[in-house]
């Protein structure tokens, strides 16, 4: 089809609309412009078309045969486009929304959370998936990613949600008496890091930690790796927003803090956003709101 030779489509809207309210003031209404414009519209479309679409006696406009003939072809193809339309936004509206993340950040805030975004949206299916592995956000699937770092990722959008520096802890009994801040003193200890992780292989290969030889890595999904720092099992290299409730009470330690300003982000793809991923964005950046109104950093 060589659309160069095809009237322009608001020529062409605005002879459907007249062909089927009979009024160009109803017309008008219909697509928000003035009886004027639809006039001018369809004056227009007869001279590209080189027909009498309209036979005009007095004030009052009939339909030429010519005119029955385009008036009855845009209705059904606008009607087809219509409803393709419509089908499209239903299916999208109702896809569940999909989302990517770490285990740590699905186990440590995103699923304590769920029931206050299930009560405000009822209506929206979610799917959420825990892994370290880097999904691609594409349309058709996954919708968002909320990954740790400093905010840099090539060709996506992301937004701050929760600073969070990565430090190092361990348990007081594994730690003993060594001195907090030096990486060095720490080498000869077990290591844990979360399976397939980023952020720990990434802090220990930034801050040139070797550990000492014979001294195995432990990996473990992230909830189960908290869960043997706490034993002793080993040091854990995590975000201080999932440690420092266990910091406080004396479970774990400290003993290094990355000075990288660094925490999750949530990231999607530039464009238009599904209306489900709006709310979600929204809900989540409250959430973060409520929690610092309520527990200020110290």
């Amino acid at each position: 089809m060589d659309w160069r030779n095809m009237p322009p489509l608001s020529a062409l809207r605005a002879f459907s609309a007249w062909a089927e309210t009979g009024s160009v003031a109803q017309a008008g209404a219909r697509i928000g412009v003035t009886h004027a414009a639809i006039s001018q519209q369809i004056r227009a479309l007869e001279e590209r078309l080189g027909v009498a679409l309209v036979s005009r006696h007095g004030r009052a406009l009939e339909l030429t045969a010519d005119g029955h003939r385009l008036a009855d072809a845009l209705r059904e193809g606008f009607g087809a486009i219509h409803s393709a339309v419509a089908e499209l936004g239903q299916a999208d509206a109702l896809r569940p929304l999909q989302i990517t993340t770490t285990p740590m950040f699905a186990s440590g805030w995103l699923v304590p959370r769920l029931g206050s975004f299930r009560v405000q949206h009822p209506g929206i299916d979610l799917v959420i998936d825990p892994t370290p592995k880097v999904r691609r956000l594409e349309p058709g699937g996954f919708d968002l990613a909320v990954r740790h770092g400093t905010g840099s990722w090539p060709g996506l959008e992301a937004e701050l949600l929760l600073p969070s520096p990565l430090v190092v802890v361990g348990a007081p009994g594994l730690i003993a008496a060594r001195r907090a801040g030096d990486l060095a003193a720490l080498a000869d200890l077990p290591w844990l890091t979360e399976l397939e992780t980023s952020e720990a292989t990434r802090f220990l290969a930034r801050n040139g930690v070797t550990r000492a030889q014979g001294i195995g890595l432990t990996h473990l999904p992230g909830n189960m790796m908290l869960d043997a720092a706490r034993a002793g099992q080993g040091l854990a290299v995590a975000a201080h927003a999932f440690v420092t409730a266990d910091i406080a009470c004396g479970l774990l330690q400290e003993m290094y803090r990355d000075p990288a300003p660094t925490g999750y982000y949530l990231l999607t793809r530039p464009g238009v956003q599904r209306p489900p991923l709006r709310a979600f964005l929204r809900w989540a950046l409250r959430q973060v709101a409520a929690d610092q109104a309520a527990f200020p950093p110290v």
